[in-house]
């Protein structure tokens, strides 16, 4: 009886292990890091246990700060906008295995419309 309660359990267990669940859990915390292009700054993200996505980036030419406000996919697809209301898009990838992301952004406030790309990585939990 033993030897099958062994056997059962360690079957659940490679079951419930399986590579093929992807969840948000690998992308809750703080990401950070630049942005460039048109304009360049810093921004930074926290992602929360439900997707949701906040955030800011800061301009170095402006001094301006811009806010980050989007969600997060369970495979790390980021779709957040820029400003409120929406100026602009804050769109990317952020991957489990080496906690860092890349992607685009874009903002139209104030004119002319200003465009970019964005790198960086996970900081803390």
């Amino acid at each position: 009886m033993k030897k099958i309660f062994l056997l059962l359990l360690t079957a659940f267990l490679f079951i419930g292990c399986s590579k093929d669940e992807d969840t948000i859990y690998d992308f809750i915390g703080t990401w950070a890091g630049t942005y460039e292009g048109t304009e360049k700054g810093d921004w930074n993200i926290v992602v929360a246990t439900d997707g949701k996505v906040t955030g800011t980036m800061h301009s170095d030419q402006t001094t301006e700060n811009y806010n980050i406000s989007g969600y997060l996919s369970e495979s790390g697809e980021l779709n957040a906008t820029i400003g409120s209301p929406a100026d602009g898009e804050f769109k990317g990838t952020l991957t489990r295995e080496d906690k860092k992301g890349s992607g685009s952004w874009t903002n139209a406030v104030p004119t002319p419309v200003r465009t970019g790309t964005w790198k960086g990585e996970k900081t803390s939990k």
